[in-house]
């Protein structure tokens, strides 16, 4: 059976353990991408190899030129020969190759890359992707589905003013920054853990970055970057997975590598709605505790990311009582609403707000994984389902869970897949 084909079976579960939680995936991508500016080795650990979009990466650095060992947590990366601009593409493309196009370009004075893919989950444009590259003296185009730019000679330094506070055009916009002539500022980042985890890559290979706040971040550009060793921050969506998993199944969970940093705002939410964890040294210890009704707004860092809010309507349908969700940063957000219907749960639209009418059990059924965060929300909710839940395309949940069907099993979730 292919990928795209594959379903998990999940019964009724309670998650007893201790887990790992892995290095995040959405750190882990930027660090690949990155690597393009440099000839020089780099090494990765913490690295999580068993992601489905880690590979479909690694596999299009191969393809540009890159040399790639990988561990179980480790990947070297090296360069012996020239790097190629264009990446011609026919597997599944991933997000990140909007960044990859601004790495070549600065790299190489021009690129071309398939269009994004990635998860559908909105208006995703890449309109600031092309700004950015253009206002560092890029052209920027399509051409038979790839986006193509070039540059004569290097990137120009820029002040570069995001209208939202964009995680991608903040990553394309640093990275191309590091190489560029001159000095670029960005104004109105997005300053979130993995955009700190990257400038921190990228200072160890010499880039010369400075970060005030939410306000701005100032690149002062430099002619080449060198190699070096780095360790992948935690994911935190993983971390706050295995929490809300543990609370809602009544189960007791150490969640060890937990990011208590850069979860403060959620575990607030989390700890006034119920839930009943403490602190250890490198630990989150989770002792179950009562679903209470959650009302949320997703939005920039520190507040709660929009990733999260399919996992926490979970725990809103688990809440006896009415639990309301906006989506600031993707309006509308809530297809996985229409998924979970077919569970027995509960919605209401208002406008952006998504109302959770909780308290109803759910029962198992054939359900969809239509982006990687539905997946794993609906992962979820067949461990409080009555009967057997059986998602189709759950590849879409490896592609951000690294060995996901192993660490849910060994804390007592009976699931298979086929």
């Amino acid at each position: 059976m292919s990928s795209e084909l594959k379903q998990y079976l999940i019964q009724p579960s309670r998650l007893v353990g201790t887990v790992t939680v892995s290095g995040a995936k959405n750190s882990a991508l930027k660090l690949l991408t990155a690597s393009l500016l440099t000839s020089e080795k780099i090494e990765i650990k913490n690295y999580p190899d068993s992601l489905l979009d880690t590979q479909i990466h690694v596999g299009m650095l191969r393809y540009l030129g890159k040399e790639c060992s990988v561990t179980e947590d480790s990947i070297t990366i090296t360069q012996a020969g020239n790097l190629k601009s264009v990446l011609e593409w026919h597997d599944r493309s991933i997000r990140n190759t909007l960044l990859m196009l601004g790495t070549l370009v600065a790299r190489t004075g021009q690129g071309a890359v398939p269009l994004p893919g990635g998860c559908d989950i909105g208006d995703r444009k890449y309109d600031l992707h092309e700004m950015v590259l253009r206002s560092m003296g890029a052209e920027v185009w399509t051409e038979s589905n790839m986006l193509c730019a070039k540059v004569r000679g290097r990137l120009k330094g820029a002040e570069i003013h995001l209208a939202i506070r964009s995680t991608g055009a903040t990553e394309n916009a640093v990275m191309c920054g590091s190489l560029a002539v001159g000095i670029t500022r960005v104004w109105n980042p997005h300053i979130r853990p993995e955009i700190i985890d990257l400038i921190a890559y990228l200072k160890k290979m010499g880039a010369k970055i400075k970060v005030y706040g939410q306000q701005c971040i100032e690149i002062e550009g430099v002619e080449s970057l060198t190699g070096t060793q780095h360790t992948v921050i935690p994911d935190n969506m993983e971390a706050i997975s295995w929490l809300i998993g543990s609370v809602i199944t009544d189960g007791d969970v150490e969640i060890v590598g937990f990011p208590f940093e850069h979860l403060e705002v959620p575990l607030i939410h989390l700890r006034e709605s119920g839930a009943k964890f403490y602190r250890g040294d490198d630990r989150l210890i989770v002792r179950g505790g009562c679903c209470y009704p959650i009302d949320i707004s997703t939005g920039p860092y520190p507040g709660i990311n929009s990733d999260m809010q399919p996992i926490f309507a979970v725990y809103g349908l688990c809440a006896k009582g009415e639990s309301r969700i906006i989506d600031l940063r993707f309006p509308g957000r809530y297809l996985y609403a229409d998924e979970m219907k077919k569970m027995g749960a509960a919605f209401k639209t208002e406008g952006n707000m998504l109302s959770i009418l909780g308290g109803s059990n759910l029962n198992g059924a054939r359900v969809r994984a239509t982006d990687l965060r539905t997946g794993a929300a609906l992962a979820l909710a067949g461990l409080v389902a009555k009967g057997e839940t059986v998602i189709e395309d759950s590849w879409q949940i490896e592609r951000g869970y690294n060995q996901f069907i192993s660490k849910i099993a060994s804390l007592g979730a009976i699931i298979s897949s086929k």
